[in-house]
């Protein structure tokens, strides 16, 4: 049911299972999306034990690990998340574009929600700025959507 004064589901992770895939390509601040991740899905109350985390090399591996666990069905959301930092070439747009529109089509293919938090910045400052405020969030996407996909089920 709808919260009247919101128009969102209530954040209530307790029957949820999540699976994080994190890059590891700027590991230090992909580290810290999932301790700021992790520690928002257990303030929702999901339970560590329902919390599955997988790391690959780099974004553009993202969706390809989060297409293998959806084929498992047994998630109710997978969390993506990543850092990708401008460099002086046109490979930043590349993993930018084809790591999103990965992740997408892995949702909209299999009917999963995924909270995308892979951070694209400019430079390892905004990456920093970002990395907490961004783990959380895809903490409470992650929930929030798996409750409506239940919801409209």
């Amino acid at each position: 049911m709808f919260l009247a004064d919101k128009g969102t589901l209530p954040l209530d992770g307790r029957k949820l299972s999540i699976a994080i895939v994190q890059s590891r390509f700027n590991q230090g601040i992909t580290d810290a999306l999932v301790a700021a991740c992790k520690a928002e899905l257990a303030v929702l109350g999901v339970q560590d034990k329902r919390i599955d985390l997988f790391q690959v090399p780099g974004a553009l591996e993202v969706p390809l690990a989060l297409q293998a666990l959806a084929e498992k069905n047994k998630y109710d959301a997978l969390i993506a998340l990543g850092c990708i930092i401008r460099g002086e070439t046109y490979h930043f747009e590349l993993v930018a574009n084809e790591s999103g529109a990965g992740i997408t089509r892995v949702s909209l293919d299999f009917e999963v929600p995924i909270a995308n938090a892979i951070l694209t910045c400019e430079n390892l400052s905004q990456a920093v700025a970002r990395q907490t405020d961004k783990g959380t969030d895809a903490a409470r996407v992650a929930v929030e959507m798996a409750n409506l996909m239940d919801e409209l089920a």
